[in-house]
């Protein structure tokens, strides 16, 4: 989005429909629901925030996990609620910066929010401890700060890009006799290098070419030439995860591979995903044939139609939501963890003290075969002292082909040996 930016003043988003006849009015307050059990039912809020609004070069924008959010309640309210509550989501531009993360975790704790859901903040710090002075869980956040794997308030659907990491080693050590990782040079990145180098150390695989690039270059050239060139000309892969420059550095790599050339390359989601496939050409995009890395099923798999089902019938025109954008996916599967936890605890008051207490409690949250079941019990974590929250080690494999992320495995792969171990020797 460019523009001038004006302050936006995140409304809550409302909207219960108490029966089906046109006319009908909306209800407010704790009414019962259809589908209630018959007892009072108070509403449930919640609240989703994402930079929607932010501007700069560098900003970030997933305006659509919060238009997800408003759709999930506007299509779970006309189905009874959940459980038999009203769905109270409330919605926060969390502007792409500290200040505005900071203040989405207080409007959180002002409107008495059971949880924060399907959200995305690079900007931890800023939010986090507002919610854990409060009590308030982040279930299944986005996974682009470090807190939100160490947090005790937070409650992850993923293993972060540090799975994806690892399973990206996995998924290049089956085909590629030599791979070079172009990432940032940072300390983020030194963490990339080192579990892609264990993930092909446990393969037998030789140690990744390292190459380092500048986060903010607008060309690769240099990088794109070293990366090349540690791959050799057959059967080399380069990996390249640079978050929304890894577009800019394929562009560079594609102008300096020969005509024809096999050198495979290879992502991430988040770096690469379909919408990024979709607007370079489809078919014709430099991404035909890549491999990837993801958390969930590919974008075509059936497991997602009822979350299109839902977009094409609750959102119909709305721009912000495309259903293979991996923000939207994690929206669409918090909501569904919610609806789990709250559906287990069948009371007419739902508090985030109860939420929390189911959570570690045991729980189990099915989010119908888009992740493994889910539970955030000591022993469900992986036991890493690098990756403390994580109890989902697992990620897909998948590859571009005619245009399309499709499956490259039919099964989720499990990476808590390259995670364990890349923490224990790192």
């Amino acid at each position: 989005m460019t523009g001038r930016r004006r302050p936006i003043s995140p409304r809550p988003f409302r909207l219960l429909t108490g029966a089906v006849a046109a006319g009908a009015l909306l209800m407010t307050g704790c009414g019962v629901l259809p589908g209630a059990s018959g007892d009072s039912r108070e509403p449930v809020t919640v609240v989703t925030w994402a930079p929607s609004g932010a501007s700069g070069p560098d900003a970030t924008n997933m305006a659509g996990m919060t238009a997800m959010a408003q759709t999930y309640a506007s299509w779970i309210n006309q189905e009874g609620g959940v459980d038999g509550h009203e769905l109270r989501v409330v919605t926060c531009d969390e502007q792409d910066s500290s200040i505005g993360a900071g203040n989405c975790a207080r409007r959180a704790v002002k409107e008495k929010a059971v949880a924060v859901l399907g959200s995305y903040s690079r900007h931890g710090r800023a939010f986090m401890a507002p919610l854990e002075v409060a009590g308030i869980p982040y279930i299944g956040g986005y996974g682009a700060s470090e807190e939100e794997f160490r947090s005790y308030m937070s409650y992850p659907v993923t293993g972060g890009q540090s799975a994806l990491l690892a399973g990206n080693a996995k998924q290049l050590a089956a085909t590629c006799d030599r791979v070079s990782l172009v990432r940032p040079d940072t300390l983020g990145g030194d963490s990339q290098a080192w579990l892609l180098n264990t993930g092909l150390a446990e393969a037998r695989r030789p140690a990744p070419v390292d190459v380092r690039a500048d986060e903010g270059a607008t060309s690769y050239d240099a990088a794109a030439g070293r990366a090349l060139t540690g791959a050799g000309e057959d059967g080399g892969c380069v990996t390249a995860v640079l978050g929304d420059r890894t577009e800019t550095f394929f562009d560079s790599f594609r102008r300096l591979e020969p005509a024809g050339g096999s050198v495979r390359i290879s992502s991430v989601l988040g770096s690469i995903g379909q919408p990024l496939i979709d607007r370079t050409g489809g078919r014709d995009s430099p991404f035909e044939g890549a491999y990837v890395t993801g958390w969930y099923p590919a974008p075509g798999d059936a497991r997602w139609d009822l979350m299109r089902d839902v977009i094409s019938k609750h959102a119909f025109g709305d721009n912000r939501i495309d259903p293979d954008d991996t923000g939207v996916q994690t929206t669409w599967i918090a909501y569904t963890a919610l609806k789990s936890i709250v559906e287990s605890l069948n009371e007419a008051d739902i508090t985030s003290r109860k939420v929390t207490k189911a959570l570690n409690g045991g729980t189990r949250v099915d989010t119908g075969g888009l992740t493994p079941a889910l539970r955030w019990r000591y022993e469900d974590m992986i036991g890493s002292s690098s990756y403390p929250r994580i109890v989902n080690s697992k990620v897909t494999f998948q590859v571009v082909r005619d245009g399309r992320l499709v499956a490259d495995s039919k099964n989720f792969v499990d990476v808590t040996k390259t995670l364990s171990d890349a923490s224990a020797t790192g």
